[in-house]
Parts: C-alpha cells; structure tokens; sequence
C-alpha cells in the first residue's frame, strides 16, 4: 500500500520537477518532502519497490530516489526494473550501508548518485540540481562568463605577443567546444564575431613578426622545426621506445574533443608550437620531421625537394628518412628510426607487428596518420560529407567518431598497455573558407586555394600577404622572380575570370596553407602511460 503525498500537481507550475521517492520508511521523511515541495520539487512518494515500479510504467518522472534496503522487493531489483522501463531516468540509491561492495554494485548497474542515510535535505537538493539542472546551471555560468572573457580578449589582444596569442586561442577552441553545446543562437553569433576579430588582428600580427621569427628563432615561439629537438628528443634518453604521432591537419579543437578519450589511458601533458608558413604539408610537416625550413631543405637536400611538382605526395614522399638524418644531425648515438604513414586502407595489424618486432632495436618511432587530412579534402567533392559536416561542430564530431574506432586509438591503447612515451602532434590545422579573395598571376602558378606560389603574383593587402623575398619567410624560389601570396582569416584565392563560379564551388570547405589562429597554432601533447 503506498503512502501518498500531493502538495502540488505538475500543472500547476509546468517548471516544477517530479520526485519520486521509494523508501519503506517514507513516512519519516515528511519533513524532507515539505522542504523539497517549498524549493519547486513535486515529491511522489511510495513505501515499496512493486508500487514504484507500477507508478514509472504509468506517469512520467524526472528523479527517482530510491532506498537500497526495502522488505520485498529491495532496492537493487527494484533499480533492475526501473532501469527495463527507462532507461534514461535518473536513479539515486539512498542506503544506510557504507560497503564499497554494495556501492559498486549500484554503480555497475547505472545509478545517477549515492547518498548514505541518515540525509539532509540540502544532500537531496544538491544531487537533484547536479543530475536535473546541471546543463542549464553551467550555460548560465556560461554566458555570464563568456561576456566577461569577450571584454578581456579584446583588452588581451591590444598588446598580444606570441604566448599571449597561444591563451587567446586556447580559451576561444575551449569556448567553441562548450558554446556550440549550448545551442544558444545570440552566444554562437557573438562567439563567431569574436573569432573572427580575433583572426583579423592575429593575421596582422604574424605579418607584422613572421620575418623576424624565421631570421632570429629565439625572438619568437617554438616553430615546426624545432619540434622534434624540443618535445621528442628529451625522452630519446630513457629506456623506452619513444612514439611520435602526426595526425595530418588536426586542430586544437578537435584534440581538445578528444583529449579525455587518451586521458583514460595516458597521463597528458599539453604544450603549443607555431606552424611554419604555408600551412600545409609539403612545408609544414617537411619542416616538423627535417627540422629545417624549407628553404634549407631544398639548399641540404635538393635530390628530395623540388618545387616544381605542389602535389602533397610527391613532396612527402620522403619524410622517413629526414626524420632518420634530422637525428643523425642532433649528434644523438644509436638512436634507430622507423617511418610509416596510416591511410585509410593501411592494415593496424601490419603496422602493430612491425612495431613490436622491432620494439628491443628501435627507439624512435614516426607515425602519420592522414585520416582528417583526407576527410577534409574529401568533404568538397561529396556532397554527403558537406550534408554531415556543415560547419566546424560537425566536423568535430565526426573526427570524435572516427577517433574511438580508428587504428591510431588501437595503437595509442596499446603502447598503454606495453609501455613508451607518445608526442603526438600536427603538421597545421584547418579553417573554414567563407570568403573569396582576387589572386592574379600566370598559367604557371600553383592551385592552392589559401597559398600560392609563381611569379609576379598579386593580391588584395588587407585580405592576404604578398611575400616578395621568399627568404624571409624561409621560402625556396623555383626562379629568381618567385614570390608568394598567403591568405589570412577565412580567405580563399578564386581568380578574377570566372570569379563567381569558384566562390560557390570552393565558400564553405575546409582549407589549409594560410594565416588563421586554426591552421597556425597547434597542440603537441606528451603522453605517459597511466599504469
């Protein structure tokens, strides 16, 4: 027989939650109900599990609060039943028992929260609030925060140098990540505004200091080539294999999306670097394995460098073995290098064995992984991919979903597993291309949408760079009169002919190889096991 309490009907405040409370004891608790009526809870109150369990099949429910030892039908069978109906309603198991094994039951078998008697009303009120209101708590909190940081960004940006342009991006890809969960249209509209401005001013400020950065490195932040001397060489010294990831054209955002995924597994130390220009793989990421700007590596190694041919493979092919004499140069002793790339249809299974064949002898592993580079180069010739990935969110997600099931998630568990240190990084990011921008130049030149190279180019100043000396930007020349045009923020390079035609086809993809906060800066996490 139940006991039943109405203080208030649902329709008298469409707000209201509904408790209920399952407790054979429900009588004493009057006083806790009372409270929990007067804070905007209705409270449905029942003396057994049976009674209960007929009340969720029939009404609707926010929060169960239920008493793990009952007459009858105890608490954890009653959780069973619960649980069959819906799934998804909440359940906290109030109990007198401080057994760890009875709360690790309660736990495996999907309770919400645990309180032990003797409770407060304040304990309830709190688990309530935690489980109910939490999302709409932390949006609030959101907002009011958001606003204050809008006015910080701007005085912070005033007088940006390098570091400080590394908090204004990090705290802008946090907000993305947690704006766009909101589903808020006025936080969104104002978050896109102020990442754009914030682009604005940072494509000015890398025009400003580029030079200087390339011409005297200890004036500016750690850059492409330095990454490997910086972040990978130091655990060279110790005992165990080092591995050192690239996920070709991952953004901040996306790692930092996936960071609690490798959290599980790896303790995760997040650190930052700047891309080197152009933002995209023949440079940058010949860059990150040679440690050498790509001026220098066509001077050291011209057998393997050739400028005359943009395609990113023919550019890449030889990545191993820069890696192998960028080693060699740091003057480290026996230290054996091995290079592999992760395509789409690349066996883990084939890689894991060469890795663990070779575990004893090898110290340094560098492993590349193309699946985002591809997804995004993919996404503007399907019109599927662009119907599932309109915009950065999406894409974000399904970089999330890839992840948890791709051979670099089954790698990384692995070395978890077996030991080594992991640097996983990038080579550059991606931005979303909005706006087209005239480019001119000859039939020679090259067809890259955010970078171009040939001769006598020409672009619009406030929409891009025009890099006349290459040499200053680190840069080979193909002929004497070779220069470059880079674009900043969201820009893209259509030509003046046909110049409607290109901005449809290309507005909205995503892009590399320009000046932007996405492409430019970048996470280089170490990972160490956590067992």
């Amino acid at each position: 027989m139940s006991s039943r309490i109405a203080l208030n009907t649902p329709c008298m405040d469409k707000m209201r939650r509904r408790i209920l409370w399952v407790d054979d004891e429900i009588d004493l608790l009057k006083s806790h109900i009372i409270f929990l009526d007067k804070r905007g809870y209705d409270v449905i109150p029942v003396n057994n599990g049976e009674d209960a369990i007929s009340l969720i099949a029939e009404e609707r429910f926010d929060l169960v609060l239920l008493d793990e030892h009952m007459p009858g039908m105890d608490g954890l069978t009653t959780l069973d039943e619960i649980k069959s109906i819906q799934p998804q309603l909440p359940v906290v198991m109030v109990t007198k028992s401080e057994e760890e094994e009875v709360m690790n039951e309660a736990i495996g078998k999907r309770i919400d929260d645990y309180l032990v008697k003797p409770v407060n009303p304040s304990q309830i009120i709190l688990a309530a609030k935690r489980i109910l209101d939490a999302r709409q708590i932390r949006e609030q909190r959101l907002v009011r925060d958001y606003v204050a940081g809008f006015r910080d960004l701007d005085e912070q940006m005033r007088e940006a140098g390098w570091s400080e342009w590394v908090d204004i991006f990090a705290r802008l890809a946090q907000w993305d990540l947690e704006v766009h969960a909101m589903h808020d249209t006025s936080i969104s509209e104002m978050h896109h505004t102020q990442w754009r401005h914030c682009n604005q001013q940072f494509g000015r400020f890398i025009e400003e200091h580029y030079a200087d950065w390339v011409a005297n490195p200890k004036h500016g932040p750690i850059m492409s080539p330095e990454v490997v001397e910086q972040f990978v060489v130091p655990h060279l010294r110790g005992n165990e294999p080092v591995y050192f990831l690239v996920i070709d054209c991952l953004r901040l955002d996306q790692w930092l999306a996936l960071e609690p995924l490798v959290a599980e597994y790896f303790n995760v130390r997040r650190e930052y670097y700047y891309s080197i220009l152009p933002t995209a793989t023949p440079y940058s990421r010949n860059a990150l394995f040679s440690g050498l700007f790509p001026i220098d590596i066509a001077k050291r190694y011209p057998d393997i460098w050739s400028l005359g041919d943009d395609d990113d493979y023919s550019l890449n092919r030889y990545e191993g073995e820069m890696l192998a004499r960028h080693i060699e140069r740091l003057e480290l002793p026996n230290i054996r290098t091995e290079y592999a790339k992760m395509h789409a249809d690349t066996d883990t299974r084939d890689l894991l064995r060469r890795i663990q064949s070779s575990r004893k002898t090898t110290q340094l592993y560098g492993i590349v992984f193309n699946f985002i580079d591809h997804l995004a180069h993919g996404r503007s010739e399907s019109e599927l991919l662009r119907e599932i990935t309109p915009d950065e969110a999406a894409f974000r997600s399904l970089t999330v979903s890839w992840f948890g099931r791709s051979a670099l998630f089954e790698i990384l568990t692995w070395i978890a597993d077996t030991g080594g240190t992991v640097v996983l990084t990038t080579d550059h990011g991606s931005i979303l291309g909005t706006r087209a921008t005239i480019a001119r130049g000859n039939r020679d030149t090259s067809t890259n949408l955010r970078y171009k190279f040939g001769l006598n180019l020409f672009c619009e100043q406030r929409d891009a760079v025009l890099v006349k000396d290459p040499a200053t930007f680190g840069l080979p020349r193909i002929t004497p009169s070779t220069n470059y045009i880079i674009a900043k923020e969201d820009f893209y390079f259509v030509y003046p002919t046909r110049y409607h035609e290109y901005d449809r086809q290309y507005r909205n993809s995503f892009q590399h190889g320009g000046i932007s906060l996405e492409e430019m800066i970048l996470p280089v996490v170490t990972l160490t096991p956590r067992q």
